[in-house]
């Protein structure tokens, strides 16, 4: 009799822990977990606990609203479940050695605001899915596999202020859309096989302040209508095809960058932020 009742306590202990979080949603936090290999994880979670408890994951009202496990040794593909935790508003994976492809149902995730996944292996080409994630302000996919073009369907995320793609196997030309992003304050392409001109649509974002094109295979020169980025505090364009060398600068003088940009200068001087 008393073995009966511990098993009752247990149960109801056990089911406590997840009563609160959808049945959706706890399902999809564990297929995250054997998907990545969990148990090899640096901070690994105890799956008989309770949710609030597991680490990197953020509950409010019931609801799992962030997936912070950067740095945590997870491995392998993401699993298709991620697209049920369609409260999420953050989810930073990066420093990681996540592989395959980021799964079509991230579509679902309407009210993230921030998606880091840099520093993996992710491969193939950026999924148009991310598209649909009209509430995103910063996209972070630097340094992974990824290959293709860059998606003219990413220039509808009129809400990005990040836009890190840096670091992967990127062809084609740089979207002349991109002026759609209004609210855009970092851009980073640098590191991959662009071609092309550099848009003098990029001269409309006038809330940039960071513009890292080098070590592309970018061709012609550098827009003269970007004196009009008023903010602009870095940008790196050396390493391309362009018709002359310019500076890379980083300082706390925008408008000085922009003239030295405009210099015939040749030589390639880098300079850090105070």
């Amino acid at each position: 009799m008393k073995t009966l009742k511990l098993i009752v306590v247990c149960f109801f202990v056990t089911a406590y822990s997840f009563a609160n979080i959808s049945t959706n949603e706890k399902e999809a936090l564990i297929a995250l977990y054997n998907a990545t290999n969990g148990d090899e994880w640096n901070s690994s979670w105890n799956l008989e606990t309770s949710i609030d408890t597991w680490y990197g994951v953020t509950v409010e009202d019931n609801k799992v609203v962030e997936i912070s496990l950067q740095f945590n040794n997870l491995q392998g593909q993401l699993p298709q479940e991620i697209g049920n935790l369609t409260n999420l508003r953050k989810i930073n994976f990066g420093f990681n050695k996540l592989t395959g492809s980021i799964p079509s149902s991230i579509k679902n995730l309407q009210e993230l605001t921030s998606l880091e996944l840099f520093m993996n292996q992710f491969e193939g080409n950026i999924p148009l899915e991310l598209a649909s994630l009209k509430k995103l302000e910063i996209l972070m996919l630097y340094s992974n596999k990824f290959s293709g073009n860059i998606p003219i369907e990413l220039m509808s995320l009129t809400n990005l202020q990040e836009l890190l793609l840096g670091s992967n196997f990127l062809t084609g030309t740089i979207p002349n859309q991109i002026y759609a992003l209004s609210k855009l304050k970092k851009l980073s392409l640098m590191d991959n096989k662009l071609e092309g001109e550099i848009p003098v649509e990029i001269a409309q974002l006038t809330q940039l302040e960071e513009l890292l094109l080098s070590t592309n295979q970018l061709s012609g020169d550098l827009p003269m209508e970007f004196i009009n980025l008023r903010k602009l505090n870095t940008i790196m364009v050396s390493d391309n095809n362009l018709n002359k060398e310019y500076l890379s600068i980083s300082s706390k003088n925008p408008l000085s960058i922009i003239e030295l940009q405009m210099n015939n200068a040749t030589a390639i001087l880098d300079i850090e932020k105070d």
